[in-house]
C-alpha cells in the first residue's frame, strides 16, 4: 500500500494503519485532499494485512471544514448535486467498509471533519479538542450526513442544538453526550487508538453495530419529534428572521431520522444545495472570506510590523475601559494615564466593570482579573511614565487643542519609533498630526462602543501616516482580535458617516408625512437592530445634530442639516440621557415622546404637508438609495475604495444585517441602474440630498457593479 500521499502520511503498527492528514494550514477538506483519502481507505480495504484503521490529523487540527471557495461560485444545484452524492458515497464506503475505522481526533474538528469523524466506528477525542458543525454561520446547513447521523449519536435536542446555533462543544461534552467514546490526554491520543482496535480485534465490539446507519435508539418517538420540532420552529422564527439555512435544518430532521438513512442523506443533499445557491449563503461566505481578507492592503504586504510589548491608554472612561479590557487580555503591558489620582481610581473601577460579564458567566475567575490588574496594569498621572511604551492610545476630551497639547508633549518624551494612535470618533487626525515634528507616526484606531466587545476596529490614516505605522496598527488589531477596516481621513471616517446616511433619510421623510412607526419598523423588518428614532435617541441627538453640522461645512450642501432636524434639537429632548428624544423612556417601554411628535406635526401643517402613505419596501428604498449614494460620494472622495471592507464596517460596527452582505452587495442586488433611476425620482422631488454621485450614474450607464470579483 502507499504510504505517502500529498496530504496524508501512513504508517503501519501491529495490523494497524494509521492515516495522519496534513493539508495545511488547518487541514480543509479539498478536491484533492478528499481523493487522496478514498484512495488511501481502498487501498487499505483491500490490503489483507491491515485489519483496522487509524485517522487523525496534524498539529492542533483533525480536519476544521471543507473549503468554501469550491462552493461560493456554484450557481444551479445540477452542477452541486453530483458531488453531494460523490462525498456521501465515499463517507458511505468509509462507514459499511470491511474494516473497523477508528477517528483520533487531535485537535479541532469541524463541520465536514466531524462528519468524517461520525462515519467512523469509534471517536477519541483528545482534550483541549473542539467538535461542532458551524455551517449554519455561513448560511449552510451540514452537507455530508450531519443533520442525520449526529441525532444518531446524541439524540434530537442537542443535535438540533448543535446545528442551528453552529457552535462548538469541548471533548468532555463530546463524551457526555456520546458523540466520542473516550476523552485521552493528546500524548496518550494513538495509544489509545490502538487499544480501541484491540477491542474490535478480540470481538469486544462489532464494528457493525456501531454504525451509525444502524442506531436507531437515540431517535425520539413520532410524537416526541413533533414536539420538539415544532417547539425549534417557533424559537428558530424568532431568532433566525431573514436567514434561511435554520429553517432549512429543521426541515432535514423533519423529513429525515427515518430508518434508511441513506433515504435520509438524500432529503439533506437537496437542502443542502438550496442553501448554498442562496444569495444569503452567497453573502455570508463572502463575509467570511473578506474577514479573513481583512487589512490586508497592497500598501502594507511585505512590511513587517515593529513589536508592541509595552502600550499607554490616555483615558480610562467607556472607551478607555474597555481598550484595555482588550490589551490586558491580549498579555500586553499597560499602563494607565490620568489627570489626577481620583480620575484613577474610577477608571480602574470602571476597567474591573467590563470584565464583570465574563465573570457572571464564568468563563474568567476573579483571581485571573487580579492577576491581570496586578501583574500587568501600571497607573499613572504623569505623561513622563510613557517614555518606555511602543503604542500610546488617546482617548481624552473631543477636543482638538487638548489633545494636540498632549501629543506635543508626548512627542518631548517618547522614542521616535512609538505610534501615537487617536481613538477619537469625529476630530480630523491630519490636523490633530500636524503640530508632531513627524506625523507620520499618527495613525486613528477607531474603536466602537463597547470596546471589549464590538469586533470591528476602524483604522484611520491621516495624509502622511507611514505604511509602516499602518502596518504595526493591523498586526495590532490582529492581536487584540479585531477586524482591521483600513479608511482614510475625512469627516466622519466611513463608518460614522455611512451609518449617518443611512438613518438620515428619516428626517426627510417624517417631514414629508410620513409615519414615525412605518419608518422604524420598515428599518426593523430590514434587519436592522434598531429603527433611526432608536438609534438617534441612544447616541444623543445633540451630538448627532453637532456631527451634522461639521458634514455641512466641511462637505457642502448635500450636507445641510435638515429644519425638521434644527426643530427637534431646540426641544432639548437629546433621547436616552435626558429620559426622550423621538422616544420617552419614562415608562416601562418606549413610547413617542409627544414634545417631539408635537414638533414635527406643527412642522408639517406650517408646510402644508399631508399624512403621506408610504409602504414598508418603499420606506426600505428611500433609505438605501441615499446610503448607496453617499457610499458612492465616500469612494469619490477618497474614504476608502475597497467594497468588502466597507460592508464588512458596517456589518461589524452597525448591526447591519449579515445575511444581506453589506450596503454595497445589497446594492449590486439591487441593480445599480435602478438605484441610479430611484435617485433621480427621489432627487426631483426632495432636491440636493439626494443628488446621484457621478460614480452611480457611471456605473449605471456601463452596467457596473460595486463588486467586480
Amino acid at each position: 500500500m502507499k504510504t505517502d500521499y500529498q496530504t496524508i502520511k501512513v504508517q503501519f503498527r501491529d495490523g494497524l494503519a494509521i492515516f495522519t492528514m496534513n493539508n495545511p494550514p488547518v487541514n480543509q477538506l479539498s478536491e484533492n485532499f478528499v481523493r487522496e483519502l478514498a484512495q488511501a481507505f481502498e487501498e487499505a480495504f483491500r490490503s489483507d494485512e491491515i485489519k483496522a484503521i487509524i485517522l487523525t490529523g496534524t498539529g492542533n487540527n483533525f480536519i476544521a471544514g471543507a473549503d468554501i471557495i469550491q462552493i461560493k461560485d456554484v450557481k444551479t444545484k445540477a452542477e452541486l448535486l453530483p458531488k453531494i452524492k460523490e462525498n456521501n458515497l465515499f463517507l458511505n464506503s468509509i462507514e459499511t467498509g470491511p474494516k473497523p475505522v477508528i477517528a483520533a481526533i487531535n485537535g479541532t474538528c469541524l463541520g465536514g471533519g466531524l462528519e468524517l469523524a461520525m462515519v467512523c466506528h469509534y471517536r477519541i477525542a483528545a482534550i483541549g479538542s473542539n467538535l461542532g458543525l458551524p455551517e449554519v454561520q455561513l448560511g449552510l446547513i451540514p452537507g455530508a450526513g450531519g443533520t442525520q447521523r449526529l441525532p444518531r449519536l446524541i439524540g434530537l435536542p442537542n443535535a438540533l442544538e448543535m446545528i442551528t446555533s453552529g457552535k462548538a462543544i469541548n471533548a468532555k461534552t463530546a463524551f457526555s453526550r456520546g458523540l466520542v467514546d473516550e476523552v485521552v490526554k493528546p500524548e496518550k491520543l494513538l495509544d489509545a487508538a490502538t487499544r480501541a482496535a484491540g477491542k474490535f480485534f478480540n470481538g469486544q465490539l462489532d464494528f457493525k453495530l456501531r454504525m451509525t446507519c444502524n442506531i436507531q435508539n437515540r431517535l425520539p418517538s413520532a410524537t416526541e419529534k413533533d414536539n420538539l420540532i415544532n417547539f425549534t420552529k417557533v424559537m428558530t422564527a424568532a431568532k433566525a428572521k431573514g436567514y434561511l439555512a435554520p429553517f432549512k435544518i429543521i426541515e432535514a430532521v423533519e423529513k429525515g431520522l427515518g430508518f434508511d438513512l441513506h433515504a435520509d442523506l438524500q432529503i439533506e443533499s437537496d437542502l443542502f444545495a438550496d442553501c448554498v445557491i442562496s444569495d444569503i449563503a452567497k453573502n455570508l461566505i463572502g463575509m467570511f472570506l473578506n474577514t479573513r481578507a481583512a487589512g490586508r492592503l497592497p500598501r502594507i504586504k511585505g512590511l513587517k510590523p515593529a513589536k508592541i510589548k509595552k502600550v499607554a491608554m490616555l483615558g480610562g472612561g467607556v472607551m478607555g475601559s474597555g481598550i484595555i479590557n482588550l490589551l490586558l487580555k491580549a498579555g500586553y503591558t499597560t499602563t494607565l494615564w490620568e489627570i489626577n489620582d481620583e480620575a484613577l481610581e474610577k477608571s480602574v473601577a470602571a476597567i474591573r466593570k467590563t470584565f464583570a460579564y465574563p465573570i457572571k458567566k464564568k468563563k474568567m475567575k476573579q483571581a485571573a482579573l487580579e492577576s491581570m490588574i496586578e501583574n500587568q496594569l501600571k497607573t499613572t498621572t504623569s505623561l513622563d511614565d510613557l517614555k518606555e511604551v511602543d503604542l500610546i492610545i488617546e482617548a481624552v476630551l473631543e477636543n482638538m487643542k487638548i489633545k494636540q497639547d498632549i501629543w506635543k508633549k508626548l512627542e518631548g518624551i517618547c522614542r521616535s519609533d512609538v505610534i501615537f494612535a487617536t481613538n477619537t470618533s469625529a476630530l480630523p487626525i491630519t490636523e490633530m498630526a500636524s503640530i508632531l515634528a513627524d506625523p507620520g507616526r499618527m495613525i486613528g484606531l477607531h474603536f466602537f462602543n463597547p470596546a471589549e466587545r464590538m469586533q470591528l476596529l476602524e483604522i484611520i490614516c491621516a495624509e502622511k501616516t507611514t505604511d509602516q505605522t499602518l502596518a504595526t496598527s493591523v498586526a495590532f488589531a490582529r492581536t487584540i482580535k479585531k477586524i482591521p477596516i483600513i479608511v482614510n481621513d475625512g469627516p466622519g471616517f466611513y463608518v460614522s458617516r455611512q451609518l449617518g446616511s443611512l438613518m438620515a433619510g428619516a428626517v426627510v421623510l417624517l417631514a414629508d408625512g410620513v409615519d414615525s412607526a412605518v419608518i422604524e419598523k420598515a428599518m426593523l423588518d430590514f434587519g436592522m437592530p434598531m429603527g433611526p428614532g432608536i438609534l438617534a435617541d441612544l447616541t444623543g441627538i445633540d451630538i448627532n445634530y453637532h456631527v451634522n453640522k461639521t458634514f455641512e461645512k466641511k462637505l457642502g450642501e448635500r450636507y445641510k442639516v435638515h429644519p425638521l432636524t434644527e426643530l427637534i434639537y431646540q426641544t432639548g429632548c437629546y433621547g436616552r440621557k435626558t429620559g426622550s428624544g423621538y422616544f420617552d423612556y419614562s415608562g416601562a417601554k418606549p413610547v413617542p415622546n409627544s414634545i417631539v411628535m408635537g414638533v414635527i406635526k406643527k412642522y408639517q401643517q406650517d408646510n402644508g404637508i399631508k399624512e403621506k402613505k408610504m409602504s414598508k419596501q418603499e420606506v426600505i428604498d428611500f433609505m438605501l438609495a441615499n446610503a448607496i449614494n453617499d457610499a458612492a460620494y465616500m469612494i469619490e472622495g477618497g474614504i476608502c475604495d475597497r467594497p468588502q471592507d466597507m460592508d464588512l464596517a458596517m456589518i461589524y460596527g452597525t448591526g447591519f444585517p449579515p445575511y444581506r452582505g453589506g450596503i454595497l452587495r445589497y446594492a449590486d442586488k439591487w441593480g445599480i441602474k435602478n438605484i441610479y433611476a430611484k435617485l433621480i425620482e427621489f432627487e426631483k422631488k426632495y432636491g440636493v440630498l439626494l443628488k446621484p454621485a457621478d460614480l452611480i450614474k457611471n456605473m449605471a450607464e456601463a452596467e457596473k457593479t460595486f463588486y467586480q470579483n
